[in-house]
């Protein structure tokens, strides 16, 4: 640390001089560079310059020689696609390569433009005539005016100085027969164009020539020929009203329907009136009724009758074609199609309001029938009666009641059966029926046979049961080798047989099986 303090510390040195000026500052000369270090060989040979070059860039190559022009064409050619000999189109200007005297001071010419890197020495093309600077108001004014200007000279419409009566004469005549012509137009295109009138005093409705062929197995042929067969048949008591359709299967008159459709005039003095295909009606007397069967036979007075063919049953199978007709809901001559969707269905029937109590082993077809088609007639495709329409099964609704009306299930008994019952009808009123002589109810899940059966109730003594040595609870599990597989089925394969017939009764007694052989009897 310094010893100067106060004035002393800034006080000139002894040796300077004291004129006012700062203190000079000693010069250094600066160190010269020092020598370059020679490159070496290996460097030299990479990126020195090649041998013989002193300079960074190579000399200037020699000027190319302008190539040899075209030869003149001939002068067919030139007269034919040569330019016009005018000296104000495209001519080579003064100063260009292509005229003889150039002229060093044209702006179009530069001395050194044959060598000139930069252009095309090889281009006929060349620029023309320069425009004049100089003059502009002698230039032509038709090639100076603008189009649009030309354009509206040229388009101007004349204009009259003066309207002439004559004109104004024409003016008026002109609008008017424009006038008159478009109305008239207008006028016809109304008339022909516009909406066409509501009523026409010669209008004719087309006609299509009848060109159906109906073949004679089609629904329509058959339903042709056997709607004059079935009729309709009208129920009337002291406090009710039914219908129901019927079969005419004889010409003294007697028709084929349903107990059920007759009854309540059998039990309430009531009336029966039969309707024809041809609207003619004729009243009715009963023959005679069936409950078991659910069959009836009515007879009518009256001549000229259409008789059913009838068919055999035992025939049909499952898939074959069927045809419906009767009077559902009072509709009378309808026809409906399906096929037979089963056989040897047992099915029970009773109805509110009659007596009929019945088991049919029925055909079950999908062809409509409902409420009133009962006694009308099941027919096949050859247009033969296999069936009396007699049940159906209707819908449930929520609250377990019936809905009525047809879904696919309707039933009829075969006509091997109803043949049979009605020729005893018209012979003796009455009807006689093979039984076994036992009450039995349906069960299901025998033990060993792992099947169902019918376990007998109760066996009428001297009955053909009561012989044969049947005794209650046995359960009866197949007739003549056929199961048994309700008591409905029991009913229906007894009724198969004729009285005397005797059958095979297998049944299971305190789990043993056994066969007793059963002579059938009256009932």
């Amino acid at each position: 640390m310094s010893d100067l303090s106060g004035d002393d510390a800034f006080r000139r040195p002894a040796n300077a001089p004291d004129d006012g000026r700062p203190n000079p500052v000693p010069t250094v000369s600066p160190t010269p560079p020092a020598p370059r270090a020679p490159v070496p060989p290996e460097l030299a040979g990479a990126f020195g310059r090649p041998s013989g070059l002193d300079d960074s860039f190579a000399p200037h190559s020699a000027a190319p020689a302008p190539p040899a022009r075209a030869p003149e064409p001939p002068p067919q050619v030139t007269q034919a696609f040569g330019r016009p000999d005018r000296t104000d189109s495209f001519d080579p200007p003064p100063g260009t390569r292509y005229s003889s005297e150039p002229v060093a001071e044209s702006p179009w010419w530069n001395p050194d433009a044959e060598s000139d890197p930069w252009r095309d020495p090889g281009s006929d093309s060349y620029l023309g005539a320069p425009p004049n600077l100089d003059d502009p108001a002698g230039a032509d004014e038709e090639l100076l005016e603008s189009a649009s200007a030309r354009a509206r000279r040229r388009w101007r419409m004349p204009t009259l100085t003066r309207p002439t009566a004559t004109g104004l004469a024409l003016i008026v005549v002109f609008c008017l027969l424009l006038g008159g012509t478009g109305g008239a137009v207008g006028y016809l295109l109304t008339r022909e164009v516009g909406p066409s009138p509501l009523h026409s005093a010669n209008a004719k409705v087309a006609t299509i020539a009848p060109n159906i062929q109906r073949k004679s197995g089609s629904v329509a042929n058959i339903a042709a020929r056997l709607l004059p067969t079935v009729v309709s048949i009208r129920v009337q008591t002291s406090d009710e009203v039914g219908t129901g359709s019927g079969v005419i299967i004889s010409k003294e008159g007697y028709i084929l329907t349903n107990n059920h459709v007759v009854s309540l005039a059998a039990t309430d003095n009531g009336k029966l009136r039969v309707v024809f295909n041809d609207d003619s009606t004729t009243t009715a007397r009963i023959v005679g009724r069936d409950p078991k069967t659910d069959l009836a036979v009515i007879k009518v007075d009256k001549s000229g009758l259409t008789v059913a063919q009838l068919g055999n049953s035992d025939k049909i199978a499952v898939g074959d074609a069927v045809i419906a007709i009767g009077s559902p809901y009072g509709l009378a001559r309808t026809v409906t199609s399906g096929i037979v969707s089963a056989l040897d269905r047992p099915v029970r029937l009773s109805g509110e309001g009659s007596d009929t109590n019945a088991v049919i082993d029925a055909i079950q077809t999908d062809a409509a029938i409902n409420p009133g088609n009962s006694g009308g007639a099941l027919i096949d495709g050859a247009g033969a009666v296999i069936g009396i329409n007699t049940a159906i099964k209707p819908a449930t609704s929520s609250d377990g009641g019936s809905e009525g009306g047809s879904i696919g299930l309707g039933f009829a008994i075969p006509m091997s059966q109803a043949a049979g019952v009605a020729q005893q009808l018209i012979r003796t009123g009455k009807v006689v029926h093979a039984t076994l002589g036992v009450n039995a109810r349906s069960v299901t899940d025998l033990g060993v046979h792992g099947g169902d059966g019918a376990e007998v109730e109760a066996v009428n003594p001297g009955g053909a049961g009561d012989r044969a040595g049947i005794k209650e609870g046995d359960v009866i599990i197949s007739v003549n080798g056929t199961p048994v597989d309700s008591s409905e089925q029991l009913t229906v394969l007894v009724a198969k047989h004729k009285v005397g017939d005797t059958v095979a009764v297998a049944l299971e007694r305190q789990g043993k099986d056994q066969t007793v052989q059963a002579k059938l009897q009256s009932d």
